[in-house]
């Protein structure tokens, strides 16, 4: 394999997201190749079900490329440049090459380099063959020289992207592990997110901050916040626009459900070794997965992120310290507890925030109305609906997806419901944490849900520790976990973790509340009084 020092994958552009059409461009000297490598490499693709462009006709001299291969660079995912020691003569290569390194930087296109009979040093400095080449080139556009400066420039920015370097090596293997690789990357590659979305700029302001100081080390990064957040989302951004500066990049995602599962760390383990080096890794034992990380990535640049980590346990065996990782390497975590980052020594961590509320209404007008603004009809219920969410992202698409085409009737009575018995989906995300807490914990957060919520802390920690349940020790977990906010001495939740509480209260006894362990209404208290349940 080639060295590098940058991965070939960038961000979307603001643009509307691309509509891939193949998952392969070939881009070759038809000269060089047509009949041997290439056509090995785009049958073996083929035969793994792999959608791949190729096209194979000789352009004449004076020819200009035709707007379908623009469009077909575009609509594909990969683009495969194959280096040939005559590459660099052909105007149409270096052309169709600017149009491949531009789609890389503004479209989150993915390139690699393939060193057929040259030497990566070759192409990166225009040495040798292609020294020659740009030779004849600045006599034939002499009145143009800016576009052979361009070519150069792309050549060079190609060149020390991950790459396989396959002079001198079997041919049948070196197709068989470029076909390995891309299906590989097919299957684990979440779709790149390239629409504008809804105030992700100003979320990810602080996060690019820590991303761009000028450290020698390796950096750890957090984004904590409670679930629905947007906490995957702001991580996925930046990764997008920025991996392509790596040598190699990673986004591990559902770390935490991963990990609960049979062989759940061996697969974490190599899906983070196989993304990084571009080969397929297996992992037996996980300490022998913690040396192969250490061992094989020390030296290597990297862009890692650890999507929904709960336990230090995890971070030990996928990214402990920042001393396993090449300098400049990027270690992004998200989180919804806050501990978990600073007990392995995260020090930068971005604390993710609600949507305004002229983002949320945006937000929920695109999954409700398929537009940024709601119909005039809908303001004010929308504005409720926007109340009712409160800047959280997760309720504002549940909700939104649900009541797009209803009618007015429908949304009232919608709204109305989701007072008393909140959205399945979104209860069900949120419960995740609830789940995580010790049993004292989750009596801590009940109380607060139904009763405390906006008292000043010292009288909730006298009451809770007068019943037992060592606040002391529980409030900032439920803090750390983004559960709970204190402002200004009182303590707060969001208004659907709060509906969550009272919403596991009630199902402890869906007919008959007497038997519930809390009560907060006056109807609900009057009826076990008076039957005596209580």
């Amino acid at each position: 394999m080639a060295s590098s020092s940058e991965q070939g994958i960038t961000s979307s552009s603001s643009s509307s997201p691309p509509l891939y059409m193949y998952d392969v461009f070939l881009s070759f000297r038809g000269k060089d190749t047509r009949n041997n490598f290439t056509s090995h490499l785009y049958s073996n693709l083929k035969q793994r079900g792999i959608d791949v462009y190729m096209d194979d006709r000789e352009l004449e001299r004076g020819k200009t490329i035709e707007p379908a291969l623009w469009k077909a660079i575009e609509e594909s995912r990969f683009s495969v440049i194959i280096f040939s020691r005559d590459y660099a003569s052909s105007p149409w290569c270096l052309d169709e090459l600017v149009k491949i390194v531009q789609c890389m930087k503004e479209m989150g296109h993915t390139v690699l380099p393939v060193f057929y009979d040259v030497d990566p040093s070759e192409v990166a400095e225009q040495k040798g063959q292609y020294e020659k080449a740009f030779g004849e080139h600045e006599q034939n556009f002499k009145e143009n020289l800016e576009k052979v400066r361009n070519w150069k420039d792309c050549l060079s920015t190609v060149a020390n992207l991950s790459g396989w370097d396959v002079r001198d090596r079997n041919e049948s293997e070196s197709t068989k592990i470029i076909v390995e690789y891309i299906s590989y990357k097919l299957s684990v590659t979440l779709p790149t997110i390239s629409k504008k979305l809804v105030g992700i700029d100003s979320r990810v302001e602080v996060l690019n901050g820590y991303i761009g100081e000028e450290v020698g080390q390796a950096i750890f990064i957090g984004i904590c916040g409670m679930d629905g957040i947007g906490k995957t989302t702001i991580a996925r951004v930046p990764y997008d626009r920025i991996r392509w500066q790596f040598e190699g990049s990673c986004f591990l995602a559902n770390v935490r459900e991963v990990f609960a599962k049979k062989d759940g760390l061996h697969r974490l383990q190599e899906q983070l070794l196989s993304e990084i080096l571009m080969e397929r890794a297996s992992v037996w034992d996980s300490y022998k997965g913690i040396e192969m990380i250490k061992r094989r990535l020390r030296l290597k640049k990297i862009l890692l992120i650890l999507d929904d980590v709960d336990d230090k346990k995890q971070l030990k065996v996928l990214a402990e310290e920042p001393v396993w990782f090449g300098p400049g390497s990027r270690i992004i975590i998200t989180s919804t507890d806050k501990q978990v980052l600073t007990r392995n020594g995260v020090a930068r961590i971005y604390e993710a925030e609600k949507l305004n509320d002229d983002d949320a209404l945006t937000l929920f007008s695109q999954k409700a109305f398929k537009n940024d603004q709601p119909a005039e009809d809908f303001l004010d219920l929308s504005k409720q609906v926007v109340g009712y969410a409160n800047g959280l992202p997760l309720a504002l698409e549940v909700i939104g997806s649900f009541l797009h085409g209803r009618s007015i009737l429908e949304w009232g009575s919608a709204i109305n419901r989701l007072n008393d018995i909140p959205d399945r989906e979104i209860i069900d995300v949120l419960r995740i944490s609830f789940d995580g807490l010790h049993e004292l914990e989750k009596k801590i957060f009940l109380d607060i849900a139904c009763f405390l919520k906006g008292f000043k802390i010292d009288r909730i920690t006298r009451i809770l520790d007068s019943r037992g349940f060592h606040a002391g020790i529980g409030i900032p977990v439920l803090i750390e976990r983004s559960l709970i906010s204190v402002s200004r001495d009182q303590v707060w939740m969001h208004n659907i973790l709060q509906i969550l509480g009272k919403e596991i209260v009630r199902c402890e006894s869906p007919e008959e509340p007497g038997r519930r362990s809390r009560l907060w209404t006056y109807e609900d208290t009057c009826l076990p009084l008076m039957d005596n349940t209580e």
